[in-house]
């Protein structure tokens, strides 16, 4: 039995690098072949009578792993200086205002069918408005540099906000005054022990002299995370600072801490860092997906009762995500399309207490707005053309942006 399972785990891996590898060709995101290989796992347990025992209590634990390094992942490739400074205010805006939008729209749409109070309304809307990094990042990757860190950027934004605004509604049994002070309080301590926790683990990256030292810096990463999630802290925030910070040291120069550090010795042992990450967020996101396409239920892909929900949920994405592109002049092609929802879905619906559930955001809706969000993002890819030279934005950029670094100034 030992022997099957690893034969089994191993062949599972490799025809996830196949899928990867051959992404940029297929256009079909991997997410999609994942789920599949899951699902067909499954019918040849059954059929060939092996009892698994229940694999349910894994799922979490995989995801939040994989969330991890997948927001850590994007923000390792990302550049910041003053030249960025229109990317982030539009991706923010982009991850930010379509978001509320849509989770307001569906909590009154549940309040009005099913006479939920506004708060257990919003508490299940919520996972279902959030773009996952998880399934956008990974399928960017073939796009050209511009779309890719717009998503990078966009998507790891949506996560962390999505995250931020799902706590903050949950947490809180009444949203009063002093919920939006104790939430202040919550962000301006989250953002202190990033920045400390960052420069402590960038120290370790730089003087460590050890023959391996990047696992134990990653296994810290998700200790720091986890401990701030026990005392309900955006932890995201971290993740994503960590990741912004240590890129960007060459652009901190400036800062006497910073020097001491060496940027320029740093500098490729945090390319080895990305690499080693890069390796591991492939690892759990394909166990993740292959997971979960093993733990769907063939009645909750077809289930009737959820469909037309599911139905209007994409509608909504995809249009309101339609009119603020035109409204920010970005281009609709491909960045209309990458809007999957996914792990961070799962995340957030595993989390909803069981006194807020709502029974019609169940695992079928769940589901469903998953699988048709990444078939459009699929034939989306497929059929956008653009070109190396296309601009992000249908109108010139503007030129008071300068390539320089934001710490120039300092």
């Amino acid at each position: 039995m030992t022997v099957a399972v690893i034969i089994t785990i191993c062949v599972l891996i490799l025809l996830a690098y196949i899928f990867d590898i051959t992404a940029s060709r297929t256009k079909i995101p991997s997410i999609i072949l994942l789920l599949i290989l899951g699902f067909a796992l499954k019918q040849i347990t059954f059929l060939a009578g092996f009892q698994l025992p229940n694999l349910n209590p894994i799922l979490p634990i995989l995801g939040t792993i994989g969330l991890i390094l997948i927001v850590l992942e994007g923000t390792l490739e990302l550049d910041i200086n003053r030249s960025k400074l229109k990317l982030i205010g539009t991706t923010l805006v982009l991850a930010l205002v379509p978001m509320i939008i849509l989770s307001f729209a569906l909590a009154y749409s549940l309040l009005y069918a099913f006479d939920f109070s506004l708060k257990y309304a919003l508490t299940n809307a919520i996972p279902l408005c959030i773009i996952s990094s998880a399934i956008a990042i990974p399928s960017s990757r073939f796009l050209k540099s511009s779309d890719k860190e717009f998503v990078t950027y966009e998507s790891s934004l949506s996560d962390i906000i999505g995250v931020i605004f799902f706590n903050f509604i949950t947490l809180n049994e009444y949203i009063r005054t002093i919920s939006f002070g104790i939430f202040l309080v919550e962000l301006i301590i989250m953002f202190i022990v990033s920045f400390f926790a960052t420069i402590a683990l960038a120290f370790l990256i730089a003087k460590i002299k050890h023959h391996f030292k990047f696992v134990p810096i990653i296994i810290l990463v998700v200790l720091i995370y986890t401990i701030s999630k026990l005392f309900n802290l955006p932890a995201l925030i971290f993740i994503l600072l960590f990741g912004l910070i240590v890129q960007n040291l060459d652009e901190m120069k400036g800062f006497k801490f910073i020097q001491r550090l060496n940027p320029d010795i740093l500098d490729k042992e945090v390319h080895k860092f990305s690499e080693i990450t890069t390796e591991f967020s492939f690892l759990i996101r394909a166990l993740f997906f292959i997971l979960f396409g093993y733990l769907i239920q063939f009645e909750d892909i077809i289930n009737l009762e959820t469909l037309p929900w599911a139905g209007g949920i994409v509608i909504a994405i995809f249009l309101i995500r339609a009119v603020f592109l035109k409204l920010l002049k970005l281009r609709i092609s491909p960045l209309l399309y990458i809007a999957p929802r996914g792990l961070i879905t799962i995340l957030l619906f595993l989390s909803i207490p069981v006194n807020q559930k709502i029974l019609i955001v169940n695992n079928a809706l769940l589901i469903q707005v998953i699988i048709i969000c990444a078939i459009i993002m699929m034939f989306g890819l497929m059929f956008s053309r653009e070109t190396a030279s296309e601009p992000i934005y249908t109108k010139e950029e503007d030129k008071d942006f300068e390539k320089e670094s934001l710490f120039d100034v300092v």
